[in-house]
């Protein structure tokens, strides 16, 4: 697939968060590029449905070419969740293509890590716990398995809680009902309406900071790890603590 400046963003950015896209920044008049280009198609093959290959013309598109320093051809990049992660220049031989794309797929790690996710979101925390028990723990993949073991303990939290409806009656007629706001928080936080979650929590914080020993806070706090996927929602919040607490 040829990829110009128009379809980057469709193609390869966002395309890459469900797969791996690989870039092939050619041109017509490069003889090395007319070996490698064969050679990357033909390996693509033994990897279609698992990660995309696309060209780009750099005569064509000398901005993508820029945004990318390439300053020689054929050069190669790999893309995973919209950022380079890999790449090579020149011609090389098939084995080497098929291991720089090999290297591409997920582990068996990243595999279960992602069911366990899915379980978790789908409600089946038991499923969720058990794949993420059995996973060998990758460096990579520490702050995600983190994420979703407080992502679990949320849940758990909140299915043991009255419904939204009933908390937000209780608040209503009661403010300062705090274990009825703490609640809430978590029951939003289990439904990834983190925005929601902090609000609830830093409410708490703003009527009562010392609230059960700063439990508020202490939650605020996990929840910024839970959401570390949304730094920018994360760092407004650290910061309306912050000038909160001083």
């Amino acid at each position: 697939m040829d990829v110009t400046t128009e379809t980057f963003q469709r193609e390869v950015l966002d395309a890459s968060k469900d797969l791996p896209v690989v870039v092939d920044f050619w041109a017509p008049w490069c003889g090395p590029c007319r070996t490698l280009t064969p050679v990357i198609e033909r390996v693509a093959e033994a990897f279609a449905g698992r990660i995309k290959v696309v060209k780009i013309n750099v005569d064509e598109n000398q901005d993508l070419a820029a945004a990318f320093g390439v300053r020689s051809i054929p050069y190669v990049v790999a893309i995973r969740d919209g950022r380079p992660v890999a790449q090579f220049l020149g011609a090389q031989p098939e084995g080497q293509v098929r291991a720089f794309m090999e290297q591409l797929l997920p582990s068996e790690a990243e595999v279960a890590l992602a069911r366990a996710e899915a379980a978790c979101a789908e409600g089946r925390l038991d499923d969720a716990e058990r794949e993420l028990a059995a996973i060998d723990p990758e460096p990579a993949l520490e702050l995600r398995m983190q994420e979703l073991k407080k992502a679990i303990a949320f849940a758990r939290e909140a299915a043991q809680a009255p419904g939204a409806d009933e908390l937000e009656a209780k608040l209503a007629a009661n403010p300062d009902d705090h274990e009825a706001r703490l609640a809430l928080a978590k029951r939003h936080a289990a439904e990834r309406r983190y925005r929601d979650a902090m609000e609830a929590l830093l409410e708490i914080v703003r009527r009562d900071r010392n609230w059960r020993e700063g439990e508020a806070r202490k939650q605020l706090v996990a929840l910024f790890e839970l959401a570390a996927g949304e730094p920018g929602l994360v760092g407004e919040y650290r910061r309306k603590l912050a000038s909160m607490l001083h």
